[in-house]
């Protein structure tokens, strides 16, 4: 599949041009068309060329999930420049009125998206959830009461801005926000953002954002933010990239740009062993197993049993929380600022116990 993010709107495009029996296009009339109205949705987005509508037309045929049965034919064509007829080369859907979006759905294809449709009902605060009711109406899918999956939910966030940070990210739409720091809950701070995402971790929701004023990547939980303000008359930019990329070597939310990419090495025992293997600590972990564990083994004669792991992540709050929650069932062995770390933690909730 063409690795763009405009890929699914040029489909959406070239889908409405191939189906048109009104109007014979050629390729390089496909082209210009697309570019048009791309330009038109997204203003700040460069053109794509020939070349990559040649792709888009192949995909849709051969590669894709639509097998689309495309007609190439000839028609008459015009060039006013050179005030010349001329028969140009055109493409057209074989069949007329298909279209990629008006296609009967498989019994398969029923079935996954009224599965999918009790999964997003589950998500309060989501905008449109009232034509996803109507979509489900319109399917005969029966409300099944049995709760099939539970999400669990944090009862004190407010599922309503959910909703309305969901429709500016997919409308691209500056925002004023009214937050607060839980250090300092009665000042209400405000800051414009260009919204990017989304994300859940550990039963919280965050907006994943960049400050107007100087493009720094800020994170924000919504039970922080007090209310959402758009400001249609500011001009939003995107993200140069894929925004989740950031939160490749962290573990959790908290963006600490001044840490380098650590690979640290634990011991797990074998009361927990089982439990980290199948629930990784983090998506870079490995199994040190062969000569390197033997190593291992000869250095930390006293870790005879258990389980020896790494991973490569940059240090932050959520980082040492982790290792911790482990207690005395997992040891970072290297290196040793994380070890040094994960000590203070310990040692202060020693101190903590103590002073009881």
């Amino acid at each position: 599949m063409p690795a763009n993010k405009n890929a699914m709107t040029r489909y959406k495009i070239l889908d409405d041009l191939l189906s048109c029996r009104y109007h014979n296009y050629s390729l390089d009339e496909l082209t210009e068309e697309v570019n048009k109205r791309l330009a038109e949705l997204y203003p700040d987005t460069n053109g794509v060329g020939r070349r990559t509508i040649e792709k888009d037309i192949y995909y849709l045929e051969y590669e894709g999930p639509f097998l689309v049965e495309i007609e190439r034919y000839t028609a008459p064509g015009y060039n006013r420049e050179k005030q010349k007829s001329y028969n140009k080369r055109c493409l057209r859907y074989a069949r007329p009125s298909f279209s990629i979006f008006k296609k009967d759905l498989s019994d398969d294809e029923e079935y996954l998206l009224k599965e999918a449709l009790s999964l997003l009902g589950q998500f309060e605060g989501l905008p449109n959830l009232d034509a996803l009711e109507g979509l489900r109406l319109g399917l005969g899918v029966k409300r099944d009461e049995r709760k099939i999956i539970s999400l669990t939910k944090n009862p004190l966030e407010n599922s309503n801005l959910l909703g309305e940070l969901f429709t500016a990210i997919s409308h691209r739409q500056v925002i004023e926000l009214h937050y607060h720091k839980f250090s300092s809950a009665q000042s209400e701070l405000t800051a414009n953002v260009y919204p990017y995402l989304l994300k859940e971790y550990n039963r919280r929701w965050f907006l994943i954002a960049a400050a107007e004023s100087d493009g720094k990547i800020l994170c924000f939980g919504l039970d922080r933010i007090d209310s959402v303000v758009p400001l249609p008359s500011h001009k939003y930019i995107d993200y140069a990239g894929e925004i989740t990329e950031i939160f490749d070597d962290i573990i959790g939310v908290t963006l600490n740009e001044k840490s380098p990419v650590y690979n640290i090495i634990f011991w797990v025992s074998d009361f927990s062993k089982d439990y980290v293997i199948t629930k990784p600590i983090h998506e870079s972990q490995k199994n040190i197993c062969g000569s390197e564990e033997l190593k291992l083994r000869e250095k930390y004669p006293t870790l005879f049993n258990g389980k020896f792991f790494s991973i490569d992540c940059k240090e932050n709050y959520e980082l040492i929380r982790e290792l911790t929650s482990f207690g005395k069932e997992l040891i970072v062995l290297s290196p040793v600022i994380i070890r040094e770390k994960i000590k203070k933690r310990v040692s202060e909730l020693i101190d903590n116990y103590k002073s009881l």
